[in-house]
C-alpha cells in the first residue's frame, strides 16, 4: 500500500508554499554582495606544515596520516562552490506537537536556503536522507528546485533514517570543495561518525530540528508507544536515552562542523539568519 501523502502538518497549498520559501530566500540574501552561500570559495593549491593556529578544518588528513606530520591545505583564486542539501526524510521528522513537523520545517528550510544559494550563482544538490532514492546533483535551475521541493511535502510515513549511509556514500563522490548542509533530528546513532569524516574534506553544517514532544516524555514514568520509521510497537520508560544537543555540538564542532539546535516551538527564522550570517553564509546585514 502506497502511504505517500502530503503533510497534514503543513497547512499552506503549493502556491501559499512558493511564497513563503520566497520570502524566507529573500530574508537569508539580505545583502547579497556578502552572501554566505560563495563560502570559503577556494580552490586546492597545495599542503604546509601545521603551525599553531591554523584552523582545524583546513588540515589536510589524507597527507597528515601518511607523513605522520599535520598539514594544512592552501587555496588559491576564490571561486562558486556547490552546495549540497541532505535532508532527512525519515517518519520521526513527522513527530510533532507544533503547527508545522520538524519535517515541514525542514523541507521550506532547505527550499528557502536553495533559492537564495541560487540567486549568487551557486548550485544546489538534494540528497533524500530515508527510504527512498532521491538526489538531485547541483544546479542553477530554479524550477528543479521548486520540483524537488513538492516532492518532499509528499512523504511515506513508513520511511527509515539513511542519514549516516547517504553521508558516507556522497563524501567519496565529491570530487572538489562543497558547502554541505544536513537537515535532520538525527535520530540516527551513525550519523557523527559519517558527518565526521563529511567535515574533513568540506564545509559542512548540521541543522538539527526538535519537537518539544521529544523532549517531554523524559521523566515521564512507563508508556506505550510505536516506532515512527517501523510502526513496531514497545514499551519504555521517562528513562530513554535522548538526543542531547549539548552533545551533539559539542561533539561536532570539536571536528569542524559547524550545528544550530532548532526547537519547532520556538522562533526558527531569526535563528536561522543570524547563525548563517555569523558564520558568513548569509546575507551582509549587521556587518
Amino acid at each position: 500500500m502506497n502511504r505517500s501523502v502530503k503533510l497534514s502538518d503543513d497547512p499552506v497549498d503549493a502556491r501559499q508554499f512558493e511564497v513563503t520559501v520566497k520570502h524566507l530566500a529573500n530574508s537569508l540574501n539580505f545583502g547579497q554582495d556578502e552572501s554566505v552561500f560563495h563560502g570559503s570559495g577556494l580552490e586546492f593549491a597545495q599542503s604546509r606544515l601545521y603551525t599553531p593556529g591554523d584552523p582545524v578544518k583546513s588540515i589536510d588528513w589524507k597527507v597528515s596520516a601518511r607523513v605522520g606530520k599535520l598539514f594544512i591545505k592552501e587555496y588559491q583564486e576564490p571561486k562558486q562552490i556547490p552546495l549540497y542539501l541532505l535532508v532527512d526524510t525519515s517518519a520521526s521528522m513527522c513527530v510533532s506537537s507544533q503547527t508545522l513537523s520538524k519535517y515541514a520545517w525542514a523541507v521550506r528550510i532547505a527550499t528557502g536556503i536553495a533559492l537564495a544559494a541560487q540567486s549568487t550563482m551557486t548550485p544546489v544538490g538534494l540528497l533524500g536522507c530515508g527510504a527512498r532514492e532521491l538526489h538531485v546533483r547541483p544546479s542553477l535551475s530554479r524550477n528543479l528546485v521548486m520540483e524537488w521541493s513538492h516532492k518532499l511535502r509528499h512523504h511515506n510515513f513508513v520511511e527509515e533514517t539513511s542519514l549516516a549511509q547517504r553521508a558516507r556514500e556522497l563524501a567519496p563522490a565529491l570530487k572538489r570543495l562543497t558547502t554541505v548542509i544536513v537537515l535532520s533530528d538525527l535520530h540516527d546513532p551513525g550519523a557523527f561518525a559519517a558527518l565526521q569524516v563529511l567535515g574533513q574534506e568540506h564545509d559542512c553544517i548540521v541543522l538539527h530540528l526538535q519537537d518539544p514532544a521529544e523532549l517531554n516524555l523524559k521523566g515521564a514514568g512507563l508508556f506505550r508507544g510505536s516506532e515512527a520509521e517501523s510502526g513496531r510497537s514497545f514499551v519504555s520508560h521517562g528513562r530513554r536515552g535522548f538526543i542531547d544537543s549539548a552533545t551533539w555540538q559539542s561533539e561536532l564542532t570539536r571536528f569542524g562542523i559547524d550545528y544550530l539546535y532548532l526547537r519547532t516551538d520556538q522562533p526558527i527564522l531569526g535563528r536561522l539568519r543570524h547563525f548563517l550570517n555569523r558564520r558568513g553564509l548569509g546575507g551582509s546585514s549587521g556587518r
